[in-house]
């Protein structure tokens, strides 16, 4: 991908891990690793004369230096030109090679504009176009969501191999379930906004669309936690909110369900309540138990990094997602039962209301819980000189969010300002860092090295059809 400069002496370099180019003396962060930066002449010389120190105390040798390292000291000059042309180099990085680093995290980006129509559509307050607001972001959220589908099918395309890369890579393949979880924020919102203006055809192929995604959602969470669980060994130190991610396509099923029950005849939406309480329950569930292991990261290990700290609004979701569909799903179950459905069915509807509105209360504070948790987090970040680097993770202060808002009314009516200016600040700012090569560049998003994991070195997909027979053209027409 990059071209190398011209090799620097074999003594300088010598007993130093290689990084794309750059040998990195083993007392300084790899590329990637929080602190890193550009090796210097010093940090060189420094390596050396640590080495020569370490020599001269073994051999008892008290004279001046050897002839070994003052030619270390001299050849830093060529090193030092070496690294200039490295950077130099990246600085002119095609746009072809930006796509390799186009990563699952950017469905964060379709998660939250798909969040913010949803939210719209929720609003207990209405004036006149807050329907036509919501559904500009309804349709901007199918546009970032084919744009997500292109790019990184042309990543793939063009790099085959980041696709097995992005599956075994620490960080990524948490991410992956981003994608299932967009698609389940289209189809919500095509509930919201496209089934009280279309006809019967419309909800008999939101039904069938709802079971499909329901099956995505099961094959993607367990597929990535099996994956996770199959290939790597994670101690208490590398825990992060993400873990929770994963989990999050059946976190949405619930509210689905509730929008899309009241479009439905009788006996397809009480399947439906059914379906989308009992993979509700395993979301949360499954999600309540990383809570344990999430609280016991920050007991023993204090906060994550300032660079993570953003992700910690993750643990938001699972409650308010919860909260949000358990709540509509149970409004639903009056209008839909038979009357001898457990005996009464309007007395066991009735039950089922009140059971779940209390049950929630205390689902409900969790969520607020540990939202304010998550920003008591940042405090500490926003006083330090210049924050934190920006990273798609930042989407996850709109997202997940947005179920605590869809769970509560006028305080929610409030925070819905606060969280479309947060998603135009977040989105201006994924502009920027695209601009200033913070995303999008190697060793900068959540493909870089990390936890023993290396990217793959590049390969040249094969010529296609069309290139070889305009190649064997050109070659038999040569005299």
């Amino acid at each position: 991908m990059l071209q190398n400069p011209e090799k620097p002496p074999d003594n300088l370099t010598d007993g130093l891990d290689v990084h794309h180019g750059i040998a990195v003396p083993p007392h300084m962060p790899l590329p990637g690793q929080e602190g890193w930066r550009t090796p210097t002449v010093h940090d060189y010389e420094r390596e050396k004369m640590d080495k020569v120190d370490e020599r001269k105390s073994t051999s008892g040798d008290e004279g001046r230096p050897s002839k070994e390292a003052v030619e270390n000291t001299s050849s830093a000059g060529i090193l030092l030109h070496a690294v200039a042309k490295i950077d130099l180099s990246l600085e002119k990085l095609h746009w072809r090679e930006r796509i390799r680093h186009y990563t699952w995290t950017f469905f964060t980006m379709t998660m939250a504009t798909g969040g913010i129509a949803n939210v719209l559509s929720n609003v207990p307050f209405r004036f006149r176009g807050l329907y036509a607001i919501g559904a500009v972001f309804f349709i901007l959220n199918i546009v970032l969501f084919v744009i997500n589908v292109t790019m990184i099918s042309l990543r793939f395309y063009t790099f085959p191999e980041t696709l097995r890369a992005s599956y075994m890579h620490p960080s990524e393949r948490l991410f992956i379930p981003a994608a299932v979880v967009s698609f389940g924020t289209i189809l919500i919102n095509i509930s919201q906004y496209g089934l009280p203006k279309a006809g019967p055809w419309l909800s008999r192929a939101m039904l069938a669309l709802f079971w499909t995604n329901a099956a995505l959602a099961i094959l993607a969470s367990s597929g990535i936690y099996l994956l996770m669980w199959s290939t790597k060994s994670f101690t208490v130190e590398q825990m992060t909110p993400v873990w929770i991610f994963p989990i999050y396509p059946l976190l949405i099923i619930g509210p689905y369900a509730a929008v899309l029950c009241k479009s439905l005849s009788r006996d397809d939406s009480i399947d439906i309540i059914i379906g989308g309480f009992t993979l509700q329950g395993i979301g949360f569930l499954v999600a309540f138990m990383i809570y344990a292991s999430f609280i016991y990261r920050l007991m023993t290990q204090k906060l994550p990094q300032a660079s993570s700290r953003p992700a910690m609004f993750v643990s938001v979701g699972p409650s308010g997602f919860t909260v949000a569909g358990v709540i509509g799903m149970a409004d639903s179950v009056g209008r839909n039962v038979d009357a001898g459905f457990m005996g009464d069915g309007q007395l066991a509807s009735m039950i089922l209301r009140v059971m779940a509105n209390w049950t929630c209360l205390w689902i409900w504070g969790l969520a607020f819980w540990f939202f304010f948790v998550s920003v008591g987090a940042h405090w500490s970040c926003a006083r330090q000189h210049g924050g934190f680097g920006f990273s798609m993770t930042w989407f996850s202060f709109v997202f997940p969010n947005t179920a605590l808002i869809t769970a509560i009314e006028v305080i929610g009516c409030v925070m819905t300002c606060f969280l479309i200016v947060a998603w135009f600040l977040v989105f201006g700012m994924m502009m920027r860092a695209i601009k200033k090569k913070q995303i999008l560049w190697p060793q900068q998003g959540e493909d870089r090295d990390e936890g023993g994991f290396k990217a793959p070195e590049k390969t040249e997909r094969r010529p296609t059809l069309s290139k070889w027979v305009s190649n064997h053209s050109s070659k038999s027409n040569r005299p």
